[in-house]
This record gives C-alpha cells, structure tokens and sequence, in this order.
C-alpha cells in the first residue's frame, strides 16, 4: 500500500500561482509515476499532468505552457506548479501513484481560481 498526503491548494486571483505537492509513502518502490488530475464539479476526473522516476513528462492540452510537473526522488515528492490560472482550472486535484505493485490515489485538494 502507498498513502498519499497533498498539500497546497486553495484560493487565488485569476492570473496567480499555486504549487501543489504530493508526499507517497509506504510500499514506494523505486521505478513508479506520480500524476496529477483533477475533477470540476459535475465533470469527470481528467489527467493534468504526470512525471515517472525516470524523468518523462507528460501534461494534458489544457495546462501545456502553464503547468510544470516535477519531483523529488529521495522525499518521494511531486510538484505541481501552476501558473497564470484561469478559472476554469477551478477543481479538486488528486495525486496519482502508479507503481508494478500499487497504485492509489490522494484525499484531493481544492483549488479555487476566483477573483
């Protein structure tokens, strides 16, 4: 089993910032992914972005050039940093741990882009 904790959502202006993390802990084993999706009120659950142990990267259309993806190795962390938000980026996000042996999924955070 993998837990996810994330961390970092919350309100801000259109045009802002917010930088998301993801902790993993547990059975983390060495070659997995990380990603990201999110979820808007009476929609579906859509991928945003996701980056392997190895380092390949890969985002979804909506958030290409505004989103960066990364993450740490050693702290079993990934990031996402968002910019120039819109407020149709306005959702819950969810981690995403994809391993040989685990994948689970974080409680969500909310982020909330409103002026």
């Amino acid at each position: 089993q993998v837990q996810l904790v994330e961390s970092g959502g919350g309100l801000v202006q259109p045009g802002g910032s917010l930088r998301l993390s993801c902790a993993a802990s547990g059975s983390v084993t060495s070659e997995n992914a990380m990603a990201w999706y999110r979820q808007a009120p009476g929609e579906s659950r859509k991928f945003v972005a996701i980056v392997t142990s190895e380092g390949m990267i890969n985002y979804g259309d909506s958030v290409k050039g505004r989103f960066t993806i990364s993450r740490d190795n050693a702290k079993n962390t990934a990031y996402l940093q968002m910019n120039s938000l819109k407020p149709e980026d306005t959702a819950v996000y969810y981690c995403n741990f994809i391993s040989a042996l685990a994948r689970s999924w974080g409680q969500g955070t909310q982020v909330t882009v409103s002026s």
